[in-house]
């Protein structure tokens, strides 16, 4: 498995070069340039100052000059400076806003799994029951809900409706103004600290999850249901086995390997979910700094989060593969 792994591992390499090609160009074509926000703040600006500035930021060479000379920064780990924010992509991206996406979207992927496998399977066996219809139903809905749309409803309905109708709080949105140095400091309690974050994410993370659900569960269903009508389950039970014992150590086992594919490609698509929840939310993320770099043409942070997001998706697609191994015995990488 080790060489397996060295050689995807390689194999990524000419993937996320590719991935960086792709975004770098969708960037520099857009309409406009860097220089449209000066120019609008600054109607003093002469042609000749504009020019020097599109000197200084490069936009005066050709796409693919501006590329190699980006890539070769980068692999030097140096991303560029942030015209918005002032301070270094890189550390912008990677060391505030990463951080909070990766809470925000492992809470989701978290909870989504802990209830949509147990739901599936609750689902299976109790094949055409009220119950399964009930959740088929649901799900349906589930797929066919924009996440934008349940992040607004939810907003409406946690922030408006119920605080008006029961007297209620209503919940948090944004950044907690509470950080980690408040704790050390010793001006609030660890306690309180965790619960002041835990609503301000209860909306995003209730958002992201239950999308994720709805498609986890009639997975989970179908390929339970596919692996009981089996020869070796109908073998099980006819030795006198439990019907505990036939469900989880020999259905489950096999009806998680197609789950297992869903989750590590489903990874992206939470972390893609999160640009547009973090906007709703005002969720001070990677999502919403990937919205906010776009509009103000800060080309350098939106290349750095884009391209995270590419080495996330190649990463989760790895870790998909091996777990194969890890779900079924007879797969083996050599």
């Amino acid at each position: 498995m080790f060489a397996y792994t060295i050689r995807r591992l390689v194999q990524m390499i000419p993937l996320l070069f590719a991935a960086s090609v792709v975004i770098f160009a969708l960037l520099a074509l857009q309409p406009g340039d860097p220089l449209d926000e000066l120019r609008q703040n600054n109607p003093n600006l002469t042609a000749e100052q504009l020019e020097q500035l599109r000197k200084a930021y490069g936009l005066d060479q050709p796409i693919y000059v501006r590329y190699f000379k980006w890539l070769g920064r980068a692999l030097q780990g140096d991303l560029g400076q942030s015209r918005s924010y002032g301070v270094k992509a890189a550390e912008f991206v990677f060391g505030e806003r990463l951080p909070r996406t990766l809470l925000l979207s492992g809470l989701a992927f978290a909870v989504a799994l802990l209830i949509a496998i147990p739901v599936g399977i609750f689902s299976a066996v109790r094949q055409y029951s009220t119950a399964d219809y009930v959740i088929t139903f649901m799900t349906f809905i589930g797929f066919s809900t924009p996440v934008f749309f349940l992040g607004i409803i939810l907003l409406y309905l946690f922030t408006v409706v119920v605080p008006e109708r029961t007297g209620l709080p209503a919940l948090p949105t944004g950044l907690p103004s509470l950080f980690w140095s408040d704790v050390t400091s010793g001006s609030i309690s660890f306690f309180s600290y965790v619960g002041t974050w835990a609503t301000h994410l209860i909306l995003p993370v209730m958002t992201l999850a239950l999308i994720q659900m709805a498609s986890w569960t009639r997975y989970m269903r179908a390929s339970l249901l596919e692996v009981l009508g089996q020869d070796f389950i109908r073998t099980a039970r006819a030795k006198g086995l439990a019907e505990r014992k036939v469900l989880y150590k020999h259905a489950l086992r096999n009806a998680l390997i197609p789950i297992v594919t869903l989750v590590g490609l489903a990874v992206p698509g939470v972390l893609g979910g999160a640009i547009i929840t973090e906007n709703i939310f005002s969720y001070p993320g990677m999502g919403r700094t990937i919205f906010e770099s776009l509009l103000a043409k800060d080309y350098n942070v939106a290349m750095a989060a884009l391209a995270m997001l590419a080495v996330l998706t190649a990463l989760f697609n790895l870790i998909a593969d091996l777990l194969y191994a890890v779900v079924d015995p007879r797969i083996r990488y050599s």
